[in-house]
């Protein structure tokens, strides 16, 4: 765009506006950063047709690592400069520390020479020795601080301003670079493929500078407004200088003679994590994500990277008769030192006391002051037999499948007749009852009642008790379409600190999800993985809301993280052929769906997309053969099918009747991006008042 001459005038250095074919754009560029004149910007004058003056500065390059509360102020100026500059369509596309000086008044962002104004055609920018011209699928900036969309040599927007701003952070805390490799070319890879190292920082600013690091645009904060807002709430809150210790708690390792003992273990280890997260002030990885490095021998720091805290829970159980011997340790996850350890040898009616014993000795450890709601507090304490089966239970549901299934509502029907005073075997028990009728495993009008039941006797023994609420959220939501209800159930189930990751999944995709509240609801799901970092269904539950905003890459990316982390079933393959659809990828579409109805034959809606593709595609036989499976199948169904083969009053026909039978995925898609043709119809006002849903929600 322009081209320093390295002469100073008066503390100035001039610039030179470069002439040529695309001269005149040259020109209009450089202008409109000579008329930005922030104070966080090196500033630029105009002082004639070949010729602007910029300002001498005097200060020093940025470099870290940098104190929380500097690093922090500096890096709200510089957001500052950026918001300024977006705000007049410019954006950077080179920001890096050695772009950004430290002056005694604050930061100066400089060099904006390979910057681009959003209305501006692609085409060449700048000429100079060192930087390439601006070409469509030129690749332009710096390795380590170039987005993902650069590095690929896409077309770049003020998002990949917050990506590069995120870079420079994650540097100014750490002294490290995000992404580092021996070449431009690894690096870039890293930039496109790698997660950068976890952050010695608050778990508040750590999620801000990550969420300016996700590899999909969209996943990013979208204005440097709200990322500006985000960091400037941290400041105002102190929540960005808050060391917050964190810790995971591994699966204990079952020393017992009988390897079915596994479940007492695994429940004991769970028991603890439960007794952890109720202290205020530590942060506790959820089971799922702790569990996944069960039988794998791996380096205890990067287990901690992989699930982002700073120490370690690790342990063994040996029970013999009615003894108990449980060792623990709690490691550094940073050097690798033990902490604390300890053995208890108690008798099996001790066990709850141990188990308090031991949360308060890591509490102590990890220097956490425990107030009224901690280690210590139950609502209730089961009686042996009761918490045995109710063990054996959950041990079941981890399995996932129908036969594991029906096996832990058994073992939870003997908790409850063991122990009939213990709320949390009848909220399981209720949630059981309500997924089976929303999967269609079971009648849902059959399913509900039994539910609803369960969940306000968890409710009787335990009042706020937080799964019961989300039972009777989902059903209220889903079922009775009575969103006042579901608001205030979810409510109640969010009152408790800190909100356990199950809740807000619950509540974004059974509540936030049907309102069309995308952006509350992916919020949600981004905090609930950040306690559980490796549960691959909430990754493929994040990849179906992106496919209901209609943000369809970040949809393909989660579902192929849910993948990477073990979900073999038919979902993501099914959110991964969507969006490929909707982006009119239909060969990909096609092959995913083909590979989700072999994993899942039997599942509507696979059939109902395959047949829609295959009619488009002029296959007639093979999607009249796959549609008449759908006269046996839910309404939503054939819906669907209708919807995708341009049927727009068979399938409103249909979907009128999937809301008269109470189908919940009728309810959850209501506001879907790719419902829009039967939204714009005539008939949807009938349906959305049948729904208790606003009539134009699009």
């Amino acid at each position: 765009m322009y081209r320093a001459t390295d002469t100073r005038l008066n503390r100035l250095v001039a610039i030179k506006v470069l002439k040529g074919p695309h001269g005149e754009r040259f020109e209009q560029e450089a202008r409109a950063i000579a008329a930005l004149n922030h104070p966080h910007i090196c500033t630029l004058h105009d002082v004639g047709p070949d010729y602007l003056v910029m300002e001498y500065v005097e200060g020093t390059r940025l470099s870290g690592p940098l104190p929380v509360e500097d690093a922090v102020r500096l890096a709200l100026e510089i957001a500052a400069a950026l918001e300024a500059a977006h705000a007049k369509g410019i954006t950077h596309r080179d920001l890096k520390p050695a772009n950004i000086l430290v002056t005694k008044e604050g930061v100066k962002l400089l060099d904006f020479g390979l910057a681009k104004l959003s209305d501006a055609r692609d085409a060449p920018m700048c000429e100079t020795s060192s930087i390439p011209r601006t070409v469509a699928g030129t690749i332009l900036g710096t390795a380590a601080y170039m987005s993902p969309e650069q590095a690929e040599g896409k077309p770049a927007d003020a998002r990949s301003d917050v990506f590069s701003f995120g870079a420079v952070l994650y540097e100014m805390l750490s002294g490290r670079r995000a992404f580092e490799g021996e070449s431009a070319i690894s690096t870039m890879a890293a930039v496109l493929h790698k997660e950068p190292r976890r952050l010695d920082a608050s778990p508040a600013l750590e999620r801000v500078v990550m969420r300016c690091l996700e590899k999909q645009p969209a996943r990013r904060f979208q204005t440097m407004a709200q990322l500006r807002e985000a960091l400037g709430q941290l400041a105002r809150t102190g929540a960005a200088l808050q060391e917050q210790p964190s810790i995971a708690v591994l699966p204990f390792a079952n020393m017992s003679r009988d390897a079915d003992d596994e479940y007492f273990s695994d429940g004991l280890a769970e028991e603890i994590i439960n007794l952890l997260a109720q202290i205020p002030g530590l942060s506790v990885t959820a089971r799922t994500s702790s569990f996944a490095f069960r039988g794998k021998e791996q380096d205890i720091t990067k287990i901690a990277d992989a699930l982002r805290v700073r120490t370690i829970l690790e342990g063994s159980v040996r029970r013999a008769g009615s003894r108990l011997r449980v060792t623990v340790q709690l490691i550094n996850a940073t050097d690798g030192y033990h902490l604390w350890s300890q053995r208890y040898d108690r008798e099996m009616t001790d066990v709850f006391a141990m188990q308090d014993e031991i949360a308060t000795a890591v509490a102590g450890a990890l220097q956490v002051k425990l107030t009224g709601k901690s280690a210590s507090t139950r609502a209730h304490e089961p009686n042996l037999p009761a918490y045995d089966a109710f063990l054996k239970a959950e041990h079941q549901f981890q399995k996932v499948s129908p036969s594991a299934d029906e096996l832990g509502e058994n073992y939870l029907k003997q908790a409850i007749a063991l122990d009939p005073y213990w709320a949390t075997p009848h909220y399981l028990l209720g949630f059981l009852y309500w997924r089976r009728g929303f999967f269609g495993l079971r009648p849902l009008r059959a399913m509900v009642p039994l539910a609803r039941a369960e969940a306000r006797k968890a409710l009787e023994l335990s009042p706020g008790e937080p799964g019961a609420h989300v039972v009777l959220g989902c059903i209220a939501a889903l079922h009775d379409c009575d969103w006042k209800e579901a608001d205030e159930q979810f409510r109640q189930a969010r009152a408790s600190e800190p909100i356990p990751p199950r809740v807000r999944i619950g509540y974004a995709v059974h509540y936030l999800v049907p309102l069309g509240r995308f952006e509350e609801a992916l919020e949600e799901q981004a905090q609930a993985i950040a306690q559980d970092p490796l549960n691959a269904p909430f990754r493929m539950l994040r990849a179906a809301t992106f496919l209901f905003a209609g943000t369809y890459e970040p949809a393909i990316a989660e579902a192929r993280k849910a993948m990477e982390l073990g979900d073999r079933s038919l979902l993501p393959l099914l959110l991964m052929a969507e969006s490929h659809f909707y982006q009119e990828r239909i060969a990909e579409a096609r092959q995913a769906a083909k590979e989700a109805l072999r994993v899942a034959p039997w599942d509507p809606m696979t059939v109902a997309f395959l047949a829609g593709i295959l009619t488009q595609a002029g296959e007639k036989d093979h999607a009249e053969t796959l549609a008449a499976q759908l006269r046996n199948m839910p309404a939503i169904a054939m819906s669907y099918y209708h919807l995708l083969c341009s049927n727009i009053d068979a399938a409103m026909d249909c979907y009128e009747r999937a809301i008269e039978n109470r189908e919940p995925a009728a309810v959850l898609r209501a506001s879907a991006k790719f419902l829009k043709p039967l939204r714009a119809g005539p008939r949807w006002p009938k349906l959305a008042k049948m729904m208790n849903l606003p009539e134009n929600n699009s």
